[in-house]
């Protein structure tokens, strides 16, 4: 395809062989990836969020030298990763500047799967003459310039124990400084306005079998047209809405009004038939409308962003599922075009004030929501989940507004949720996915 817009470039390294490329320190390849082995050092770690202190052992992988072939902004990094009780992951993150001098490392986040062993959270106060991190954004400081990264993740359990921490997939995506990336606001995102009153909508299919992932779905709405395969199709997306959940579990980014990100990320997870177990989300109550978003913002909340849109926690929530699943940057709603024809919906993330996109009558400065489709015009067909029904969550609106609200905001923040045996669409010249 031919390629134009901002110099964007992602990287990712997913299975064994991809994964291969990088430096193991005490972990071994694995079919899907690679795996704890034998320690390599350990690490006393002290939770910030809950006081406990422990001994772990370590393993490390670490990527080769990316350049993506323009002076480096901004680095978004995202991985997926299996973390059976008793064990964790940290993602570091340096920069090479223009002589080849790396930079320290930068700790872009504490994960597990879950919130039992450790509180997943990015760090705070990380800034120095090189850059400084934003939850998960890494930004070049002004007058400096990377030329490459290197994204380092190390598989951690309890000393002693006997867990095989996974990683499957890691990668990020760079922008030049025409599109930088950052800075990541830092409160609760999403819409601020209340919408009308509450409703209720569909239950999302059943968990398929990993081992055969769930085609694509498309629902026709016209005769195609244009210049596009995506024109004229639209994805069968379940709709949530995250204000039914207003006020639920407030110790989480407030309750709904803020779950933008874990929402749509559930949307499109159930568009897979992604969805947990009823054991899985009991902790929930019986009588809340969708359960599974509730479990989605409880394994995607960061505890020092406190809150529920730091973007590689959801995609890596994503990945807990087998789902392939990373953080890029896209150039526009051509590319988006491409994902849809390819019958894969993506997560982006939009920033605009009301009357700027007709059809989405609120405040944000901040916003994730599902481009599901377009119309047989090419106006892009959306799952907004800031209304009070499952059935009114499907929006469409004109194009040019959409996609000024998402260059503009987040500079095409885009999150690619998919299930591995789905190909990706072609990639540009620069490749960012």
């Amino acid at each position: 395809m031919q390629q134009t817009g901002p110099d964007i470039a992602y990287r990712g390294f997913r299975g064994a062989a991809e994964l291969a490329a990088g430096t193991l320190s005490g972990a071994v390849p694995r079919t899907d990836g690679i795996a704890f082995d034998s320690p390599a050092g350990t690490l006393t770690y002290t939770d910030p969020h809950t006081g406990a202190t422990g001994a772990y052992e370590l393993a490390t992988w670490t990527s080769p030298l990316v350049e993506p072939g323009f002076p480096i902004a901004g680095v978004v990094p995202s991985w997926t990763a299996d973390t059976p009780a008793g064990s964790w992951i940290r993602v570091e993150l340096r920069g090479a500047d223009r002589a080849g001098r790396p930079t320290r490392w930068y700790d872009l986040g504490t994960w597990a799967a879950d919130d039992a062993d450790v509180r997943p959270s990015s760090r705070p106060g990380q800034a120095d003459p090189d850059a400084r991190v934003d939850a998960d954004v890494v930004t070049v400081a002004p007058g400096r310039e990377w030329t490459g990264w290197w994204l380092r993740v190390i598989l951690l359990r309890a000393a002693g124990g006997d867990a095989t921490p996974a990683l499957w997939s890691a990668g990020a995506v760079a922008t030049a400084p025409a599109a930088p990336a950052g800075p990541r606001p830092l409160g609760p995102s999403g819409p601020r306005d209340p919408a009308p009153p509450d409703g209720s909508g569909p239950r999302p299919p059943a968990p398929p079998d990993r081992a055969a992932p769930v085609r694509p779905r498309a629902v026709p709405v016209g005769t195609r047209a244009g210049t596009s395969a995506a024109w004229g199709t639209v994805l069968d997306v379940p709709r949530f809405s995250q204000r039914r959940h207003l006020d639920h579990h407030p110790h989480l980014d407030g309750g709904g009004r803020a779950w933008c990100s874990p929402t749509s990320t559930a949307m499109v997870m159930a568009f897979w038939g992604a969805v947990p177990a009823p054991a899985d989300h009991a902790w929930v109550g019986p009588d809340d409308p969708a359960p599974w978003v509730d479990h989605a913002a409880r394994r995607c909340y960061d505890h020092a962003y406190r809150g529920t849109g730091n973007w590689p926690f959801n995609t890596a929530y994503a990945g807990t599922f087998g789902l392939d699943a990373f953080v890029t940057r896209l150039r526009g709603l051509a590319e988006a075009e491409l994902f849809v024809a390819a019958g894969i919906p993506l997560v982006i993330s939009v920033t605009f004030r009301r009357g700027q996109v007709p059809g989405l009558d609120y405040d944000t400065g901040g916003h994730l929501l599902v481009v599901a489709g377009f119309t047989t015009d090419g106006e892009p067909v959306l799952n907004d989940p800031n209304w009070p029904t499952d059935a009114a969550v499907r929006r469409t609106v004109p194009r040019a507004a959409l996609e000024a609200a998402w260059r503009g905001g987040s500079h095409g923040l885009t999150y690619v949720i998919r299930p591995a045996g789905v190909p990706l669409p072609p990639a540009p010249p620069q490749a960012n996915w």
